[in-house]
């Protein structure tokens, strides 16, 4: 009875002793989690990530530690820098992003990251697989939030992309055997356009779709108006009649003026004070 009674004790110091360990790590990870905001937003990224990497370590369930610490590596990357740094500093973004998610999976910060980070990856060198990977995380925004109007936006600017990588291609390919070779602003023949529409006519349909969802949510997104006249002007070139192709280029035209007109109105209107 004795030495139970002392084996019960000391499981019972070993348990305190644990807890208070635990208790110190958490203080010690949200230490290293606010020294680290202060260097981040002073500009000193890389002590920044170094203090939230120490910030998981002590507590790897503080989740504010791994946002930013994932937000700090993806301020980090550049796009289109070849350099091996660079490209870890992407990998490392979005592996911080994943972790969260596996946690968190429906944390929209996360969500949002990891789909800008894969947009910017895709870019340049551009990467489609790596712009659909982006769309995938901006519709499981919406199936979070169907009334935010950022996801329908970025979804119709990842389709536009897509296009007009697709149109550009297209172009390069025929001019190499074309007797008269054609311009990115002439319209497509016939048979090009037809080849064009097959291959990414859902595309810039799904586009069209998601940015007039966006501007239905923010009737003055002058941003996705901007994006809706591009996608007009690819839509244009799928075209295979003159009065069709007409109407796709007035429709571009018309959301032009609405833009100019928006960007007027909110440089004209009085600045908002502040407190």
């Amino acid at each position: 009875m004795q030495r139970k009674r002392q084996t019960v004790f000391l499981f019972a110091i070993v348990m305190v002793s644990l807890v208070a360990v635990s208790g110190c790590d958490k203080l010690r990870a949200r230490d290293k989690l606010n020294k680290g905001v202060q260097a981040y937003k002073g500009g000193q990224t890389d002590a920044a990530i170094e203090d939230f990497k120490q910030a998981t370590q002590f507590d790897p369930d503080l989740l504010n530690a791994r946002l930013y610490l994932a937000t700090a590596y993806s301020a980090q990357y550049i796009p289109g820098a070849p350099s091996p740094e660079n490209i870890r500093n992407g990998d490392q973004a979005k592996a911080e992003f994943l972790t969260i998610l596996q946690s968190h999976p429906d944390n929209l910060s996360a969500i949002d990251g990891i789909g800008s980070i894969l947009y910017n990856m895709g870019g340049t060198p551009f990467d489609a697989a790596k712009m659909e990977e982006s769309k995938t995380y901006h519709e499981k925004h919406i199936a979070l939030k169907p009334e935010d109007p950022e996801p329908y936006y970025w979804i119709g600017v990842i389709d536009w992309t897509l296009a007009f990588r697709g149109n550009h291609q297209m172009r390069e390919e025929y001019n190499k055997t074309a007797k008269k070779t054609i311009k990115d602003t002439d319209p497509m023949p016939p048979a090009l356009a037809t080849e064009f529409q097959a291959k990414y006519g859902a595309t810039v349909d799904g586009g069209v779709e998601s940015l007039k969802k966006a501007m239905t949510l923010r009737p003055d997104y002058d941003d996705a108006m901007a994006y809706l006249n591009l996608l007009y002007r690819q839509k244009a070139d799928m075209e295979t009649t003159t009065e069709a192709r007409d109407a796709d280029i007035k429709a571009a035209d018309d959301l032009v003026d609405q833009v100019k007109a928006i960007k007027q109105r909110k440089m004209s209107a009085p600045a908002t004070p502040t407190s």
